[in-house]
């Protein structure tokens, strides 16, 4: 009778830890990872990866977002158990601004920010006073402002590089306008509508609107960007198994490859 009841106790206990292993709290089990990704490139790409990490037992779910918002207050909530759509810069702000206990997991692609216009074919056909329509993301401000610097319209106050802002310019010898209003989801639409003169646009919003980076816009960031999209995670979680075994399939050569096939140089994976 005792061991009846032992092997009984034992198949309960065995029984309850396998429902606990594939309980998802806060969007990650062992099993299980759901992520949070604006719709292009990040939700095309983690689609890719979908087969190679079930080959490693992650069944990934995704979540697309529209706006830079949401994705991180997700997975603060535990709504997700891990979010890919952002930079360092942007995940730093964020933090500090709403006190995000987050940290990065991982880089895994660049996208180059380009400029694009309705009405001319470069920047140096930009007239006098022109205007430039940017996001309203302050973390953007200095990687858009370095972009124009490097193509030589504006010269920003010297040692602000990545961290200057609309007044940090030094020189603007074309008196050009800056409108730093615009949501960056909303950027394409300003861009269509002909709105100002140029408009910088971050490149997930230009391909989703139907844009290639390469071939329509005037000027296009390099490669050498250190704004890298990388994998954000609650703190504690970048070495739960589930988020590993993401971070390392989204490196793969197979990842990568596809990355350059489909983009053509519009988004560019990290070598790491």
């Amino acid at each position: 009778m005792k061991k009846i009841v032992s092997i009984l106790l034992l198949a309960i206990l065995t029984a309850a830890l396998a429902a606990c292993g594939n309980k998802t709290e806060g969007g990650i089990s062992e099993e299980k990872l759901v992520v949070g990704a604006s719709n292009v490139p990040h939700a095309e790409i983690l689609e890719e990866a979908k087969p190679l990490l079930k080959e490693k037992g992650i069944e990934l779910e995704i979540k697309t977002f529209q706006d830079y918002v949401l994705p991180n207050k997700s997975l603060a909530e535990k709504e997700i158990g891990a979010n890919y759509f952002q930079h360092v810069p942007y995940l730093e702000s964020q933090m500090k601004d709403h006190e995000y206990k987050f940290e990065n997991a991982g880089g895994i692609h660049i996208e180059p920010i380009g400029v694009y216009s309705k009405k001319y074919k470069s920047l140096e056909e930009l007239p006098e006073g022109a205007t430039i329509i940017m996001s309203n993301s302050v973390a953007d401000h200095g990687r858009m402002l370095a972009l124009l610097e490097k193509e030589g319209l504006i010269k920003v106050k010297e040692g602000a590089g990545y961290e200057a802002q609309l007044k940090d310019i030094v020189k603007n010898p074309k008196n050009l306008n800056f409108k730093a209003d615009v949501d960056a989801g909303m950027l394409p639409k300003a861009y269509k509508n002909g709105e100002g003169d140029a408009v910088l646009i971050n490149t997930n919003y230009a391909i989703d609107a139907g844009l290639n980076p390469q071939k329509d816009s005037i000027a296009l960031e390099g490669t050498d960007s250190p704004f890298t999209n990388i994998i954000t995670v609650r703190e504690g979680d970048k070495d739960k198994k589930s988020i590993k075994a993401l971070v390392e399939v989204l490196r793969s050569k197979e990842i990568q490859e596809f990355i350059e096939k489909k983009y053509e140089g519009a988004v560019v994976p990290v070598k790491e």
